[in-house]
């Protein structure tokens, strides 16, 4: 009995030795391991690994991809002193752990704001340099290949690879939107009243136009119509004069007829003549006759 517990702590030392001195490593990590400050070495590979337990530590860092997105937009001013809000990110990640951990112990924080404080001020440069058109749809893509190349080179001496540098968004500071509304606004109703102008000229030249087609077309039906009237006059004297010719009292009795019918439409009708008149003609010949 008094051998077993000796052994037991035995086991316990033993296996809380062999807890300091081993450590794993996944595949989404490396580990670095340092002694007194000083980095020995670096695991990289996935699996279990081995450090000299109570003397060596172990600080894990990530492989993946970590983005640096701004909460804000920053404010930059263009080559005409015009303010913008830019609104960006980074794609970054460690390359080299023992670099990353000398020059900034190892923080992510602090390799953020190094990498932000960076990226501003290249942006910041690059605004400067372009007009307002430029830079809100002329070269974005010319910007940030420019700040991109110049921050990568800042970002490999803390150990630092970038993958990208893009702009989510470059608006018009309030500043500016106004007057940019303003400007949108009065060139939209300059061109509003332009096209007023010229749809009422031109409607104006397209009712002058079909005032004219309608007067020529009103003159050509009159003419047709003269010229048809002329004609149906002509073949009717023709043919009157061809019935007189033929049988010229019946022609003059079928006359008086029709005259007799249109002067006695209605029983109130009233006509006052001389008896003997030659309107009377045939009604005198008929009452004759009987």
């Amino acid at each position: 009995m008094n051998k077993v517990g000796p052994l037991i702590s035995l086991v316990l030392v033993g296996l809380f030795a062999a807890s300091q001195a081993l450590f794993i490593v996944d595949e989404r990590e490396f580990a670095m391991i340092s002694q007194f400050g000083e980095v020995v070495r670096i695991e990289d590979k996935p699996g279990l690994s081995w450090k000299m337990p109570f003397v060596q530590n172990v600080r894990k860092y990530s492989k993946q991809i970590l983005t640096l997105d701004s909460p804000d937009p920053e404010r930059f001013n263009t080559k005409e002193n015009q303010p913008v809000q830019v609104d960006s990110f980074v794609k970054w990640q460690i390359a080299n752990a023992k670099e990353f951990f000398t020059s900034v112990q190892g923080d992510e924080r602090a390799a953020e704001r190094r990498i932000g404080q960076t990226v501003n001020s290249l942006l910041r440069e690059e605004f400067g340099r372009r007009t307002l058109q430029e830079v809100i749809s002329g070269e974005r893509d010319k910007i940030m290949a420019a700040v991109r190349d110049a921050a990568e080179a800042d970002a490999k001496k803390i150990g630092v690879k970038l993958i990208d540098v893009r702009l989510k968004r470059v608006d018009f500071d309030d500043s500016v939107s106004s007057r940019v509304f303003d400007r949108m606004r009065s060139e939209r109703q300059r061109v509003a009243a332009e096209l007023r102008s010229t749809g009422g000229a031109d409607g104006e030249k397209i009712k002058a136009d079909a005032d004219k087609q309608a007067q020529v077309i009103l003159a050509e039906a009159y003419k047709k119509a003269q010229e048809l009237q002329g004609t149906g006059d002509a073949k009717a004297t023709s043919i009157y004069s061809a019935a007189y010719g033929s049988n010229a009292e019946f022609y003059s009795f079928y006359r008086s007829l029709d005259a007799y019918k249109a002067s006695f439409k209605n029983k109130s009708d009233v006509m006052v003549l001389d008896p003997s008149a030659d309107f009377f003609k045939f009604l005198k010949q008929g009452s004759r006759a009987k």
